[in-house]
């Protein structure tokens, strides 16, 4: 099997990094040790000011497969989402292989060893699998614990993509909410998102609190990119205020929401796509009341 795999599908991984000197050993090291390893690996060093691109060039120079880059970003703000699908980008455009699956991580995951070995089976035996990954695990205190499981919902940590998938959802937006939208996309167009529940893959760190402001605005202004409509980002808002236990967090997201509508901001999505954006998230709120459209 594996030998079909390697002969049938091959795959090629993107890391955007900032500051991840703590982290990103340990993921390369988990990427090494594949049971089907990747044809091209390359860590995109956006302006840290630690030594991670120290790090990734050692592993660079003992590992033909893996390249390292570097952005010419001097911006030092974090911004959540468009910082990093233009990281991703930068790597992407330096890709020296052919590919059929791309793979985007972040840099402070580690893989369990036959990670890719089932992602790649899963796009093997579906032809309609557009998006496939596994859980994320989370370190509380020495303890890890899984994440809140979503049926079809990936987490933009540990994302692989078809060629047919990537293609046709015009690759990955250069905005906050990337990672709802590229999902539902993907149905659009006839693929399916595929969850392995039983790849748990380890996060090193959990999202800095003090990002958590800026996090509820970039957040209000992805649900207006997304089209998500008045109703809709309401009740996001309200549902992502209580998984976060902050009650200000309903309000960032809606003061981010009001400042691209008084800005008339540019959205990610055409209105056919937002149409059917609006009826999917509808349909999977409705799902929980056991209600149907």
């Amino acid at each position: 099997m594996l030998s079909m795999l390697k002969e049938k599908l091959k795959y090629s991984i993107v890391i955007p990094a900032r500051n991840e000197e703590k982290y990103i050993g340990k993921a390369l090291d988990s990427i090494i040790r594949q049971t089907v390893p990747p044809s091209e690996v390359i860590v995109v060093n956006d302006n840290s000011t630690d030594d991670t691109l120290r790090i990734i060039e050692e592993y660079e120079n003992k590992y033909s497969f893996i390249k390292a880059i570097s952005t010419e970003n001097k911006k030092d703000s974090h911004e959540p989402g468009s910082k990093i699908i233009n990281a991703f980008y930068k790597g992407f455009s330096n890709l020296s292989s052919d590919w059929d699956v791309i793979s985007k991580l972040d840099a402070d995951i580690i893989l369990p060893d036959n990670y890719f070995e089932e992602v790649l089976s899963a796009f093997k035996n579906d032809p309609k699998a557009g998006i496939v990954g596994g859980i994320l695990v989370v370190n509380q205190n020495g303890i890890w614990e899984r994440e809140v499981q979503y049926k079809d919902k990936i987490r933009g940590a540990i994302k692989s993509y078809s060629k047919p998938c990537f293609k046709k959802i015009g690759g990955l937006r250069r905005s906050m909410g990337w990672d709802t939208v590229d999902g539902i996309l993907a149905t659009y167009h006839g693929f399916k998102n595929k969850v392995l529940p039983d790849l748990e893959v380890k996060l090193q760190r959990e999202t800095a609190k003090k990002y958590q402001k800026l996090l509820g605005e970039k957040t209000g202004q992805a649900y207006y990119r997304m089209r998500y409509g008045i109703l809709i980002s309401g009740i996001s808002a309200a549902k992502a205020s209580m998984r976060n236990k902050s009650i200000s967090m309903f309000f960032d997201i809606t003061r981010g929401y009001l400042s691209s509508v008084m800005n008339s901001e540019e959205r990610i999505v055409n209105k056919k796509e937002g149409k059917y954006i609006r009826k999917y998230r509808r349909k999977g709120m409705l799902s929980r009341f056991k209600i149907s459209l």
